[in-house]
């Protein structure tokens, strides 16, 4: 049997709240024994209202939050990220398999679209070669293959911060192909964008899980587009699990249920049924 993609077992995040003069010291539970599986390359939406941990779960399966000490293992294509509050030893390797897209898409904006994709080969390579950008002639196809894949090949020599938004969030998508992920970790990657855009890049995550057999799994606000393209969602309210099931099967009491006053604002082009 193939090894999960993802594995997330009884993990829980606590935050300390400090005193600020008015409110006493305590404890914020952001994540409550959360569990589930990825089994195949699928897309995953996280979606909650504000506060809910969908954020606090994906930086946890990135290794980029130490969870609680009580907590169990996550893992990526078998590799241990973190276990009971702690790194892995060799979560460097773990995380090779990780191809990480934020809000803010992440790119060096000194550099050209070529260079900020081509970063994704830095995990196989040596230090030196990585530190001068000595790519190979293989590596080099490789990335203009990636920047073609998501349509901005014509880009490659332009400087990151002289593009658009939807032009650097295709590029971040690039340099996760040319890492050779097996699984993109997304944080609201859309919310910088305008809708139309915002539909472009969502349509290239779906090209990139359904073509080149990637699994992705993506925090949303907007619920409509998680719905219209995920395959499968996971709700969160007060860092716990409440729903975990496909897309088409979250009905609109559920999701009132989960948002509660904030669910006219968790559609961006109207409610879906």
């Amino acid at each position: 049997m193939p090894q999960p993609l993802v594995e997330v077992s009884a993990v829980s995040k606590t935050y300390t709240i400090k005193a600020d003069g008015t409110k006493p010291r305590g404890v914020l539970k952001a994540l409550n024994n959360v569990s589930f599986t990825m089994d195949k390359p699928e897309r995953i939406a996280l979606i909650g209202p504000s506060g809910s941990g969908k954020s606090t779960l994906l930086r946890s399966i990135g290794g980029l939050l130490i969870d609680d000490a009580s907590s169990g293992d996550i893992k990526v294509m078998g590799q241990a990220i973190q276990s009971k509050g702690r790194l892995a030893p060799n979560v460097r390797q773990a995380r090779m398999n990780l191809g990480m897209i934020a809000q803010q898409f992440n790119l060096v904006g000194r550099l050209s679209l070529f260079t900020n994709a081509a970063l994704g080969h830095l995990g196989k390579m040596g230090g030196l070669r990585g530190f001068f950008g000595l790519w190979s002639k293989a590596e080099k196809m490789a990335v203009m293959r990636a920047l073609d894949h998501v349509g901005v090949a014509a880009k490659a020599n332009q400087r990151a911060n002289t593009l658009s938004g939807g032009q650097q969030q295709r590029g971040a998508i690039a340099r996760a192909i040319v890492q050779d992920a097996k699984v993109i970790l997304a944080d609201e990657p859309v919310a910088s964008l305008d809708p139309v855009t915002a539909r472009k890049v969502m349509e290239l995550l779906v090209k990139v899980n359904t073509e080149d057999k990637v699994g992705v799994i993506v925090t949303l606000h907007q619920v409509d587009y998680a719905k219209r393209y995920c395959d499968r969602i996971l709700a969160l309210k007060d860092g716990v699990i409440v729903y975990d099931g496909p897309a088409n099967g979250l009905s609109g009491d559920t999701l009132k249920d989960i948002y509660g006053e904030e669910i006219e604002d968790a559609y961006w082009e109207g409610a879906v049924s």
